[in-house]
């Protein structure tokens, strides 16, 4: 396992993560996720990533099962929550989602219950709230680090001109200022590791914990002829994701991805993720596995890194077609 510094913290997170989004509860059982993420933890990975709303907190509560059955040394792995869009979906009243001090600071208390643990090594703002002032955000962010309840702060899902004002605010105040971002990240989904944010790795440095590198699914190859049952496109209340990816354009690109995956004698979900981490920017990309031998490949994309040349970069831009337009100032 390769670990990298998450931007300009001193902490170290294993370029490869493990998250629980859509599969915990919903898609694998305890004892699912229990072998899963002690395949994880063996092969190095020291970074597992949840969120308030994740199957409305039973994502949390069921990683908080099995940290606890597992009895792992604490000081060996780093857990995130998110806050932002509160947990008890239709029923949420006024001020259980967004960012006020008053959300953010119950959420922090329920994550740490349902996860069993004493603090959050990492803690996410879900998506910007044009509805908090920034000021209150970055207070209260700093106000749970002295407090010993949060250990490093980010966003999800930001610009890179909120995430510059976060920090503006926070040098003014003298407080701490976000640490790392979490953003899609895949072949398809590039603008903002590549374009939007360069000049906040520049100015203040960020970390990057990359959510679904293989694009929902569709970077597995598994939807070229349909949408098998049981995938998570399958999954009801997942349609949005299933009327952005698949589309024919889409597949086209995959099946040629697919084409020079075999040429390499690689997976095709290897050389996406492994096409992810090449990238220097990218602190972890969370990998979302629901089976043993999916994870199992996955965690092949380490060696995967090694046979992206220039020459192999330049045939996957060539199909891609897609590569980010810099600003020029």
């Amino acid at each position: 396992m390769e670990y990298r510094r998450m931007g300009r913290s001193g902490l170290q997170l294993s370029v490869l993560s493990f998250g629980s989004w859509v599969t915990f509860h919903k898609q694998i059982n305890d004892n699912s996720a229990d072998e899963l993420m002690g395949i994880a933890y063996d092969n190095g990975i020291n970074f597992f990533d949840n969120a308030e709303v994740y199957a409305l907190g039973e994502s949390e509560k069921m990683m908080g099962r099995v940290l606890k059955a597992k009895n792992w040394d604490r000081t060996s792995y780093t857990i995130s929550s998110k806050a932002f869009f509160g947990w008890r979906g239709k029923e949420n009243k006024p001020n259980q989602t967004g960012l006020s001090r008053k959300h953010l600071t119950e959420a922090c208390h329920e994550a740490l219950q349902r996860l069993q643990t004493d603090y959050l090594d990492l803690y996410f703002c879900h998506r910007p709230d044009k509805n908090t002032p920034i000021e209150e955000v970055v207070l209260t962010m700093n106000h749970l680090i002295q407090q010993g309840k949060i250990l490093y702060w980010g966003t999800s899902e930001w610009s890179g001109v909120e995430l510059m004002e976060a920090h503006r605010v926070a040098q003014h105040y003298r407080l701490i200022g976000p640490s790392m971002e979490q953003p899609q990240y895949n072949l398809f989904e590039r603008n903002k590791i590549e374009n939007d944010y360069l000049e906040v790795y520049k100015n203040v440095g960020l970390g990057t914990t990359i959510w679904s590198p293989l694009a929902a699914g569709l970077l597995t190859g598994k939807y070229n002829n349909g949408i098998p049952e049981g995938s998570r496109l399958a999954i009801e209340g997942f349609d949005w994701l299933k009327e952005r990816w698949i589309m024919q354009d889409k597949i086209e690109k995959v099946q040629q991805l697919q084409l020079l995956a075999n040429e390499l004698g690689c997976s095709l979900p290897a050389l996406s993720i492994a096409w992810c981490i090449k990238n220097p920017n990218v602190t972890t990309a969370i990998l979302g596995a629901t089976k043993k031998e999916q994870l199992i490949d996955n965690l092949t994309a380490l060696k995967a890194v090694e046979l992206l040349t220039s020459e192999v970069i330049d045939k996957i831009e060539a199909i891609m077609q897609n590569k980010p337009v810099l600003a020029e100032y």
